[in-house]
């Protein structure tokens, strides 16, 4: 899914143009120059924000408009060039829109969640079973066959084992590390996964893998790599993916998962895509199975829904400026780190 502030707030100024403002002031900086240049810019052209505001609001997101362009075959180029492209290609690009969604299927997110991960499963003596809501393609299902480097500024912590036979080589998830990270000493143990999404995303599906790579920002193409690395292990045993929402479809879900493994439902800048009742349904659902299983929960979410319906905040008292631009992960509704958008950070709390 995408990250946070790339579709998932809104803005003030005409709202649209306050959202790639936002999108190119805060998200894309330090990560995609050319995309930070190009929304500033976006957010400055008032006869390109009217033509985006005539697709219904979920699809005027930033990076859904600039993903849908690169698809096409826009180019990384000074912002006239691409707005040449987009008044040349404008048809393609909203046929695009129309009929994508932001499915960003970060794999390095797993470097985030993998020390809750690993802690569960020592803490329950037991594999997991792993539910992803907001799953895309389901790459995120596999943190127990990928590789990871942690780097904490004074040595570098290696978990994880190359291919070996005809096993594809996995990617390199690295992560950042500020803090007591309790790293694992070994991988987790899964023994079941699945996934919900509205609409998944196949990994042997030649269109499906174009649009996953044109969701990756230019400059990145490290990115880029390891997403094809992941879908090629992803390729081996394609994991269990239901489509539909995912308060119609998590409970029949879990209740598919083994009984005699951990289960864990985890999910990364999806809340922002529901409505505050959604959101509240699901926080109630996932009370339930908590209640019922023992499921455990790993939220990675982003500001924009850390703030509740009431105004109030679910950190009282924490410096908003540590989020911001970043995600919060939090184990069964307690705050445990703050982590990159990507997977490239993991600040302990």
């Amino acid at each position: 899914m995408p990250a946070a502030g790339s579709g998932t707030g809104s803005g003030t100024e005409t709202g649209t143009a306050e959202w790639y403002r936002h999108f190119g002031t805060v998200d894309a900086p330090g990560s995609s120059p050319c995309y930070a240049d190009w929304s500033l810019h976006i957010a400055d052209d008032p006869e390109l924000i009217a033509r985006i505001d005539q697709w219904p609001y979920n699809k005027r997101q930033p990076l859904l408009m600039l993903a849908a362009a690169r698809l096409l075959g826009v180019r990384v180029s000074p912002y006239p060039e691409f707005r040449r492209f987009l008044d040349e290609h404008w048809a393609e690009v909203s046929r695009t829109v129309l009929s994508r969604a932001t499915q960003t299927n970060e794999v390095g997110r797993c470097a985030t969640l993998l020390p809750s991960l690993g802690a569960i499963a020592a803490a329950e003596g037991r594999p997991l079973a792993l539910i992803e809501v907001g799953a895309s393609a389901g790459l995120a299902l596999f943190p127990d066959r990928y590789s990871y480097e942690f780097d904490d500024g004074v040595k570098v912590t290696r978990l994880g084992a190359g291919a070996s036979g005809r096993l594809p080589k996995p990617p390199v998830l690295r992560c950042r590390t500020a803090g007591r990270v309790p790293l694992p000493d070994a991988l987790p143990e899964v023994v079941w996964r699945a996934g919900i999404d509205l609409n998944p995303l196949d990994v042997r599906n030649p269109d499906d893998v174009a649009w996953l790579e044109a969701l990756i920002w230019p400059e990145q193409e490290f990115r880029r790599e390891r997403l094809r690395r992941a879908i090629a292990v992803a390729r081996e045993h394609p994991p269990l993916l239901v489509a539909g929402d995912l308060n119609e479809q998590l409970l029949s879900l879990a209740g598919r998962a083994p009984a005699d493994a951990a289960l864990v439902v985890f999910h990364s800048a999806v809340m922002g895509y529901l409505s505050a009742d959604g959101r509240a349904r699901f926080r109630a659902t996932m009370q339930g199975l908590a209640h019922d299983r023992g499921c455990h929960w790993l939220s990675n979410e982003g500001e924009t829904v850390i703030i509740q319906a009431d105004g109030s905040a679910v950190l009282p008292g924490m410096d908003a400026s540590r989020i911001r631009g970043n995600f919060l992960l939090q184990h069964n509704g307690q705050r445990v780190a703050i982590t990159g958008l990507h997977g490239q950070s993991l600040d302990w709390l």
